[in-house]
């Protein structure tokens, strides 16, 4: 107990992630003398997307009041004591909607708040909280004699902490932006963007990210008007020639909000550590893709909508996807956007889920644990064939979202190209980018923009790009892989191009994945392939390897009552 009560904990990165960790440390009890916080920016709990560095006033969050994990205060409590004059519009008169989505930047002022009311709680428990804002950290160093690291800041300061969390959140490599005029690698921040643009703009993609930038140069170009629930754009003096190309290989822009009846993300709805090991024993030591898909899908499809469950009980994986897309590949993107609002408004009318759409998304959060465990084959499976269904259908696209980009459409000023899995986008040498690409009829195109937005949103990093030579000089880290099941399917996969496949020693085969190596609480595996000792990993870029969907702020919730669980039992 003396030992643990001389515990310091270091969260590096001081956005949501670091705060449902201190929400768990208070909320578990957690026997630790001081807390670390580290932000490289001025505000704690917002992070990137949920302050200015990744939205603006018309930035909306895809996820309601009463989708928010429990925090001290919920969102009607906080705008009753704290009025926001930036968003009048969401607390009139003592009434507010729980079923409204929120602008990002109103839920990152209620996180802060919330940051700073559970840094209270933390005193209260004596524990010292130490805040640093505005300090990058630039290593991290483990001495093995103390058992403890060193914390670098940006100024050459030091600090001690037995453990470390990394809350590093967003990260956005750079590759031509600031060397090519006119290519940014994100939108992010939108500030960034802060003049008109009188010709036409290519955004990769069509995810939430996409839309963000559509939000911002639509309003540096013209502006929307509301006429009761229809919504209509004009184009501003000067821009008369603007316009935006999303690019997608896909050919599927993000699906709408419904009314979810369930709540989706409970701990329950994963398989527990004890069913996976047991399982895994029982299975040639791994879990089956099938199983967790029938176990997180087909099942409580069977319960909620026997009817749909009638239909797709006994299809595969494969039939089941294909099923869902036959639709959206006969119908022209804009057209099934249209559709598929209809039946969102229609759901949210009636307070009506729709069934398969809501359970596939808790089937999406609920594989991540199991993930780890999957075969390599079944991590491909997963990514080739699933994903592409489960990334549009959990995208939640808000309703006003979904009017402005009609309202573009409808005005000339949006179009959706699909394009075949080998386009590219290289640097243009007089700016801008030219897209490469085949389109659905066969045709090659070159096309130049003065201006490139890469919209794909976050992708898995890297273990090179990770910023912390202390931690990869030392082998604390290491890079996440998945063994085949079948030697002749690792074979088989050995020689193709953009899998990492390799051979080991036993003349089987494993397949690299993009991250680092993590177990089931979180804690990184050195180059060994052993837990290293207080080090935690709840930065999802680094862990998308092995943690194929994270789910924002129901991931932060989740993972970090794992870790303070775990330290808390050893």
């Amino acid at each position: 107990m003396e030992n643990q009560k001389s515990r310091s904990i270091a969260l590096i990165g001081g956005g949501p992630a670091a705060l449902f960790m201190l929400k768990e440390i208070v909320n578990q009890n957690l026997s630790v003398e001081s807390i670390y916080i580290f932000e490289k920016n001025e505000r704690l709990g917002v992070g990137m997307p949920y302050g200015k560095y990744g939205a603006c006033n018309e930035h909306l969050a895809n996820v309601s009041a009463n989708e928010i994990p429990t925090l001290i205060s919920d969102i009607p409590t906080y705008l009753s004591r704290y009025p926001i004059d930036d968003f009048p519009d969401y607390y009139l008169n003592g009434e507010f909607n729980p079923d409204q989505v929120l602008p990002r930047l109103l839920l990152g002022n209620y996180l802060e708040n919330q940051f700073h009311e559970y840094i209270k709680l933390a005193v209260k428990h004596k524990i010292k909280v130490n805040v640093f804002t505005e300090s990058a950290v630039v290593d991290l160093v483990y001495d093995s004699e103390k058992e403890n690291y060193t914390v670098v800041i940006t100024d050459d300061k030091e600090y001690e902490a037995e453990i470390v969390v990394l809350c590093t959140g967003h990260h956005w490599p750079i590759t031509f932006e600031g060397q090519t005029k006119g290519w940014y690698d994100s939108p992010y921040p939108p500030s960034k963007f802060n003049q008109p643009t009188n010709f036409p703009v290519a955004i990769k993609g069509t995810s939430l990210t996409a839309v963000d930038a559509v939000k911002t140069l639509s309003r540096l170009n013209g502006r929307y008007i509301h006429e009761d629930d229809k919504i209509s754009y004009v184009l501003n003096e000067g821009s008369e020639n603007f316009s935006i190309h999303l690019f997608s290989t896909g050919g599927y822009l993000p699906a709408l909000r419904f009314h979810s009846e369930e709540e989706p993300y409970e701990v329950s709805w994963s398989m527990t550590l004890e069913e996976i090991y047991d399982y895994k024993e029982k299975n040639n030591g791994f879990v089956e893709l099938d199983y967790v898909f029938n176990r997180n899908f087909k099942c409580p499809l069977k319960e909620r909508d026997p009817a749909c469950y009638e239909k797709i009980k006994d299809m595969t994986i494969e039939e089941f996807v294909e099923e869902m897309l036959t639709i959206r590949k006969e119908l022209d993107s804009f057209t099934l956007f249209r559709a598929e609002y209809l039946e969102a408004k229609k759901s949210i009318n009636r307070r009506q889920s729709i069934s398969w759409k809501e359970i596939l998304s808790a089937f999406s959060y609920a594989m991540n644990y199991p993930a780890k465990h999957f075969s390599a084959e079944d991590m491909l499976r997963l990514r080739k064939v699933l994903m592409p269904l489960i990334s549009v259908i959990i995208a939640s696209l808000p309703q006003e979202s979904y009017k402005e980009i009609i309202a573009l459409y409808e005005a000339g000023v949006i179009d959706h190209i699909k394009v075949d899995k080998e386009s590219h986008v290289d640097p243009h040498k007089d700016g801008g980018a030219i897209y490469r690409y085949i389109d659905t009829g066969g045709k090659k195109h070159d096309l130049h923009y003065q201006l490139y937005i890469d919209g794909t949103g976050q992708q898995p990093l890297e273990f090179n790009d990770l910023p912390f030579e202390g931690l990869k000089n030392n082998g604390l880290i290491s890079t996440g892989y998945l063994n085949f099941r079948s030697r002749e399917e690792g074979l088989k996969y050995f020689s193709e191009k953009g899998l990492n496949v390799k051979k080991d020693s036993n003349q089987g085969f494993y397949m690299q994945v993009k991250g680092l190596s993590i177990n089931d609480y979180f804690q990184a595996l050195d180059f060994f392939g052993n837990a290293t000792k207080n080090l935690f990993i709840m930065a999802v870029p680094f862990i998308g390897g092995l943690n194929p969907d994270y789910s924002g702020l129901d991931f932060c919730d989740t993972a970090s009552e794992r870790i303070v669980k775990f330290i808390k039992n050893n």
